[in-house]
């Protein structure tokens, strides 16, 4: 991974992650988090139930790129043991510091170190589920990460990639008047809009489920995070009624038999593969 570029973004999105937490309740609630912890939490869930022992112990999670733990413990609040492999000193302190707050410290170990070092640090000891969320547009070979995120999942695990998505900054440059940028972001190879651009690269959502194929894996489900709720004025969702009203919204979107194309205009794709 770049070390600067993926610093910067973490420190970005761990500022995002504290602000939508105050002010839009947990990862279970907020806007940004709510489709995509349901969906993992899903997984989980399906796995525990599943063993033919019947076996409900807590699972084993890796999440590349997890930084602060907006992920990482509320997984571990449900009672999984989870590793954070992330290449920021800083984003590792504060992740032990929020871990032992919530007193969930003994289930969530962190672990300097990126994509290379995976196999290193799972060992003969695969994963039921790994996440990369955020991360797969600033590593310096997305393909590369995936294959190696695949070699740590285990017989019957899943992985779960959310990253960000094209076609959602090229509307936001045509709402702020930016049509030049937002034609530079349709047509180019990496999705940016600009050398500006804070992101090195966006996907869409058939490139990235080919990607996630060529590592082996068999995707279960693409579909788009955050279609409308970027662009509504947070005045208009201020209450928890309006939030989940939006949520729903943009569940059915996604899953409508003749609009599931909206999904493509999600501020990130969330793809869901399987071993």
């Amino acid at each position: 991974m770049s070390r600067t570029i993926q610093q910067e973004a973490q420190e970005v999105a761990a500022v995002a992650d504290e602000q939508w937490r105050t002010r839009r309740g947990g990862v279970e609630t907020a806007l940004r988090t709510s489709a995509v912890w349901t969906a993992v939490t899903g997984l989980l869930a399906a796995q525990q139930a599943a063993r033919a022992d019947g076996d409900v112990q807590p699972l084993r999670v890796l999440d590349l790129g997890g930084g602060t733990g907006g992920l990482a413990v509320p997984l571990a609040e449900l009672g999984h043991q989870v590793v954070v492999v992330d290449p920021s000193p800083d984003a590792l302190a504060s992740l032990s510091r929020r871990s032992a707050e919530r007193g969930v410290a003994d289930r969530v170990t962190a672990v300097q170190g990126d994509a290379d070092s995976l196999a290193a640090i799972v060992g003969d000891r695969l994963v039921d589920l790994v996440c990369c969320h955020g991360t797969l547009e600033v590593v310096d070979d997305p393909q590369a990460t995936l294959t190696a995120l695949a070699g740590v999942v285990a017989p019957g695990g899943h992985l779960s990639i959310v990253a960000a998505q094209r076609l959602a900054v090229v509307l936001a440059r045509v709402l702020a008047g930016q049509f030049t940028q937002a034609h530079q972001a349709l047509v180019s190879e990496d999705g940016r809009w600009g050398a500006a651009d804070p992101l090195p690269r966006r996907f869409d959502a058939s490139t990235l489920r080919s990607m996630v194929e060529q590592t082996g894996l068999v995707v279960e489900d693409v579909h788009g995070v955050r279609l409308f709720s970027d662009l509504v004025p947070s005045a208009l969702i201020d209450s928890d009624a309006d939030r989940a009203a939006l949520l729903e919204l943009e569940a059915a979107a996604n899953r409508h038999p003749e609009f599931a194309f909206l999904g493509q205009l999600g501020a990130a794709v969330h793809v869901l593969a399987r071993t």
